[in-house]
């Protein structure tokens, strides 16, 4: 919505719309951002650190850089949340994986060095632990 052009690299705006049951994304941690998501709809489920908690529609979720988080759709109805990353830049690591994964099943080498380009650390294994925690749906 807002990219660090738009904002002289001072933040960036990103919708994230959720699917029903959806794992937003893994466990990861940001080394240079900062995240705040707003829920705009649904019920979003967070896990900042060791802590889950569930966010609904109104209320904004403190994400600082070197905690390591995850969210998702905790409903069987779509949600959809604002997230303001401080500073901007790291708004482009989902333009770039979207352009990795479009071509089909990706080259994890690749996948690995643009993570590393952003400094983000991603606990891909958390993966299937969220979802069978939360009953989530995994693309594949």
């Amino acid at each position: 919505m807002l990219d660090s052009q738009r904002t002289a690299g001072r933040f960036a705006l990103v919708e994230h719309p959720l699917k029903p049951r959806a794992l937003g994304s893994p466990v990861h941690t940001h080394s240079r951002e900062d995240e705040y998501s707003y829920v705009l709809e649904g019920t979003v489920g967070v896990q900042l650190g060791g802590t889950e908690m569930l966010a609904t529609a109104g209320m904004l979720v403190v994400k600082p850089r070197g905690l390591a988080h995850a969210f998702w759709n905790a409903s069987d109805a779509p949600a959809r949340l604002l997230e303001i990353i401080s500073p901007a830049g790291f708004e482009t690591y989902f333009a770039e994986m979207a352009e990795l994964f479009a071509s089909g099943v990706p080259d994890p080498t690749r996948g690995e060095t643009i993570r590393q380009r952003y400094g983000l650390d991603l606990d891909l294994a958390s993966m299937s632990v969220l979802a069978e925690r939360h009953g989530l749906v995994l693309p594949g």
